[in-house]
């Protein structure tokens, strides 16, 4: 995925959210930012074990797929 079209996807997304809920919206996106940052600690116990167990594995993607959908929500996160 290219930059601009990542940009694009970000900027459709604030556009389909109403302006009603602003200040509902800011503290979701500090939460989703910090929680972003904070999930790739928890990879770590799981690759230092090992990815040989498929609940292990189904941990490990899980973690990926809330990590990206919390970089989706918490992107911007404190720019206005």
């Amino acid at each position: 995925m290219s930059s601009s079209s990542a940009n694009e996807l970000f900027a459709r997304f604030d556009e389909t959210v109403p302006n009603i809920g602003q200040s509902l919206l800011a503290p979701v996106r500090g939460i989703a930012f910090w929680t972003a940052i904070a999930l790739p600690f928890l990879y770590l116990p799981l690759l230092a074990s090992g990815l040989h167990s498929a609940p292990v594995r189904t941990a490990f993607a899980a973690l990926v797929v809330c990590n990206a959908v919390s970089l989706l929500i918490g992107h911007s996160h404190a720019r206005e």
